[in-house]
């Protein structure tokens, strides 16, 4: 999931997987949760799993999140980082 522009053509993501991992931080999303597009199943975005990528290395958009689904992620996220501090 892109997260965040991170300048000069790298982004901030966050893995989704098929799989919780028993992850606490995960956050199901299911198709009720994309405005647009979908995942094949139901997936978990892993908000203590973040990593930069360029631009170009992305190949297609399977979807847009609502933006409640993306807000509670991103919730996750600076919870995750707040608690680092």
């Amino acid at each position: 999931m892109v997260v965040a522009d991170a300048g000069r053509g790298d982004w901030i993501l966050c893995q989704i997987t098929s799989r919780s991992y028993a992850d606490p931080r995960a956050v199901q999303l299911t198709d009720p949760d994309f405005g647009s597009g979908s995942l094949r199943v139901v997936s978990y975005a892993r908000p203590a799993k973040l990593f930069t990528a360029d631009q170009g290395l992305f190949v297609a958009e399977a979807g847009r999140l609502k933006p409640t689904a993306l807000q509670s992620i991103i919730n996750e996220i600076i919870s995750l980082l707040q608690k680092s501090s």
